[in-house]
């Protein structure tokens, strides 16, 4: 869009003494002409830009001129700089960069783009990750559906869902909408997600119940775990539930939690080896020694 374009070209202008049109070409990804084309309208806009020819040349604004940028503090610019290169680790990165220039964010500005936070929102699965959340946005966008495979515990399913929002909780990224087949609200994990397609089709827009807009809702921790575990991993809890998880007695550190992934917490007690003994359910500890015998027949 030209004036998006114009105005970020004067966002630049302003924090540099003199820049290139085949710069500012490579950061709008346009043509030199159209570049110049835009320095024209600016002109005329009453902008008081002055071009040199010959090695060394360029674009610059005018000995004196300013702008005032005094509607975000530094403070906020900093904030702001830094939840969007979150979403630059998993978005068009060009288009982040063009933002954070309008910002100001270089290092000659009254905020530096080297922030002490980094933040990267992206998994091993980058690729795949960034065009799953490129093809949804366009998606809720254009209120269009979208089908996909879908891969879970009882196997795989192919599913055609109205999309809402992308959502990053929990570590992961997952996509809510309202499932055409359940005839309800689901939330479905994006790296579980294959051969996601954008369907000519279109949605009318659906009032979200508000007990099915809290995420967690989806995640009840309808199932009490009670567990030993010993003191030399007590680390691992800290990471995995917090400080306050357990209390630490004689017999070891008691952890009790409430889970819903029946198969995601047998995978997680048996990566503790004899390090845990699992008190309560007893249906988890019979399946812990079953799992723990058949392992055994393998290497007898």
């Amino acid at each position: 869009m030209q004036i998006d374009r114009m105005f970020g070209i004067l966002t630049i202008l302003l924090q540099n003494d003199r820049v290139t049109a085949k710069h500012l070409a490579e950061k709008f990804e346009v043509s030199t002409r159209t570049i110049g084309r835009d320095i024209d309208a600016l002109c005329r806009a009453g902008m008081p830009l002055i071009s040199y020819a010959g090695a060394g040349g360029g674009v610059s604004i005018a000995e004196g001129f300013k702008l005032d940028r005094s509607i975000l503090t530094a403070q906020e610019l900093s904030g702001i700089m830094a939840a969007l290169k979150a979403i630059g680790s998993v978005s068009s990165a060009s288009r982040i960069e063009q933002t954070l220039d309008k910002l100001g964010a270089n290092n000659n500005t009254m905020v530096s783009s080297h922030e002490p936070i980094i933040i990267n929102l992206a998994s091993h699965y980058q690729g795949h990750l960034t065009s799953s959340i490129e093809a949804i946005k366009s998606a809720v966008a254009g209120r269009q559906i979208i089908e996909f495979d879908y891969y879970y515990s009882k196997g795989e399913a192919h599913k055609r869902i109205e999309p809402y929002f992308i959502a990053f909780q929990w570590t992961s990224w997952y996509v809510f909408g309202f499932c055409l087949e359940r005839q309800d609200w689901r939330i479905f994990k994006l790296t579980r997600l294959q051969n996601i397609a954008v369907c000519d089709e279109t949605y009318a827009i659906r009032d979200i119940p508000p007990e099915k807009h809290n995420f967690n809702s989806h995640f009840s921790d309808d199932i009490k775990l009670v567990a030993l575990f010993d003191p030399s991993v007590e680390y691992q809890l800290i990471e995995t539930y917090g400080l306050q998880s357990y209390t630490k007695t004689t017999e070891g550190l008691l952890l009790q939690i409430g889970f819903t992934n029946r198969s995601y917490i047998l995978s997680w007690l048996m990566s503790f080896g004899d390090k845990v003994k699992v008190v309560e359910p007893s249906s988890i500890a019979e399946e812990i020694k079953f799992a723990a015998e058949k392992i055994l027949s393998f290497y007898s």
